[in-house]
């Protein structure tokens, strides 16, 4: 394999998801040492034809020697499996889950070939940070990875589901009322301060940044005066391999949200991370695109409320609950009006992202970095699920969308480019994108975009990307946001 390659695995019949964890696969196949399941599984068979397409192991294709992470995996090293897990619940339909999340039966199967690669001799981490208001334990339920891992456990095999985060929240309207302490990561949080080499270098929104929580004073500590602070959970640091496993979705806040994305739940602290900078564009924020009097109203009575919620117990927190539900009546609801940086000309949180990525790539467990030439990277490689995609008001009420692909790669850059292309955006016009490949120092990738080379079962889908047509690719709703900018100029509305 090249870095500079990407493989599309693409279903040509309808999919689904199996509904029975540990998602067994429905075949024996040569190189498969584990239970076979009465269940369809096109999840499992959809991972392994990715795997084959790459021509990983092709020497020993077809027999029960095959093991296609072989050469990217050594025995006794510990792999973490990166889903995304971002929130259990879909604001309109109780089956939503499935295209907000990553699938437990994709990690079953590329947990089951990680293992192989492994030799039974080394260790596999299922982890993430979701959104803090979030329930793991319901998200492990209902993706079955309680399931997977007591599977592995009963073979005698080191399989670990972690949640990182340190702290969980309950929301009662979109107001925090309640904060419950978590263990998060059993290796802790590696902090690193990017300073010159973070993407925020340049950036004019210091002391006005606004991360995950309502105390603003936080994340604006850590990005000030040239430092910029991030806090990486441990383990995602101190093993050997990152198996980046997105989902493939828009995002209002920075178009899409595939792997470089994802990499926000490998944070220790969501509120080290800037989310928008507070303000207008002729201010250098990015809050909003053109904000009325009505958005300027808003904005100066927000943070009272914010404040209110956090020194007044029991009393704030109701307060600011009735004041939101009176302002969507006022000002609107989030998901038809532009606030907090949902649109195309946030500047900020694909920097953050970005920062993300350079962290894991190069730091070290003393938070250090490494010298920032290719060979120092640690592995990172992603394989996306798109069986069940979203669209629209992603990444937490999208629609569904029956992509029926997998893609695969090992450099996170070149597969997010691919995705975007596939869905019908321009990566140029994605920031989150269109940056990754520009990054210095700290390089995520050493060429630009269009030379990303496809390979896939799909003829129309291969060679150079930007010699995909148009017509051969999907059409993606946007978010709203976004509407009439990211999408390939032949496919907008």
């Amino acid at each position: 394999m090249h870095d500079q390659f990407v493989y599309v695995f693409r279903a040509s019949a309808p999919v689904s998801y199996p509904e029975r964890p540990p998602f067994h696969p429905d075949r024996r196949y040569p190189e498969y040492e584990f239970e076979v399941g009465a269940e369809s599984n096109t999840a499992y068979e959809a991972v392994r034809s990715c795997f084959r397409l790459a021509g990983l192991d092709r020497e020993n294709g077809d027999t029960a020697r095959w093991n296609p992470l072989g050469g990217l995996i050594q025995p006794g090293e510990t792999v973490l499996l990166k889903p995304n897990l971002v929130r259990e619940a879909h604001p309109r339909d109780e089956t939503g889950w499935r295209y907000t999340l990553t699938h437990g039966s994709v990690v079953r199967a590329v947990a089951d070939y990680v293992w192989k690669a492994l030799d039974s001799r080394g260790t596999v981490i299922v982890a993430d940070a979701p959104q803090t208001d979030a329930s793991f334990g319901q998200i492990a339920r209902q993706l079955g990875l309680d399931a997977i891992r007591n599977y592995y456990v009963g073979r005698a095999l080191d399989f670990r589901v972690i949640d990182l985060r340190r702290e969980e929240w309950r929301n009662r309207g979109g107001v925090i009322v309640s904060r419950r302490p978590l263990a998060g990561d059993p290796h802790g949080g590696v902090a690193f301060n990017l300073g010159a080499s973070s993407e925020f270098r340049d950036h004019r929104g210091t002391g006005r940044y606004y991360g995950a929580d309502y105390d603003a004073g936080v994340v604006n500590h850590h990005h000030s005066d040239g430092r910029h602070e991030y806090l990486i959970a441990g383990s995602a640091i101190r093993c050997d391999v990152v198996f980046n496993l997105p989902k493939l979705k828009t995002h209002k806040k920075v178009g899409i949200t595939v792997g470089l994305k994802n990499l926000v739940g490998v944070n220790g602290d969501k509120n080290w991370l800037p989310h928008h900078t507070e303000g207008e564009p002729a201010q250098g924020g990015d809050e909003h695109p053109d904000p009325d009097r009505k958005h300027k109203t808003e904005r100066r009575i927000v943070p009272l409320f914010r404040q209110l919620s956090l020194r007044v117990p029991v009393v704030g927190p109701w307060l600011h609950r009735q004041a939101r539900q009176l302002g969507e009546h006022v000002f609107g609801d989030s998901e038809s009006v532009v606030r907090s940086g949902n649109w195309w000309g946030n500047d900020t949180a694909w920097r953050m992202c970005l920062d993300l990525n350079k962290a894991l790539l190069y730091g070290n467990a003393d938070g250090s970095l490494r010298d920032g030439t290719p060979g120092n990277r640690k592995r990172h490689f992603a394989l996306v699920d798109g069986l069940i995609a979203g669209e629209g008001q992603g990444p937490l009420n999208p629609d569904p969308v029956e992509a029926g692909v997998i893609l695969f790669g090992l450099n996170v850059p070149s597969v997010d480019a691919v995705a975007a292309y596939v869905m019908g955006f321009d990566p140029a016009r994605i920031p989150i994108v269109h940056h990754a490949f520009q990054c210095r120092p700290y390089a995520l990738a050493d060429w630009d975009w269009p030379e990303v080379q496809v390979v896939s079962n799909w003829p129309d889908w291969n060679g150079g990307l930007g010699s995909i047509l148009d017509r051969q690719t999907f059409r993606f709703k946007p978010p709203f946001g976004w509407a009439g900018h990211l999408e390939r100029a032949h496919n907008r509305a």
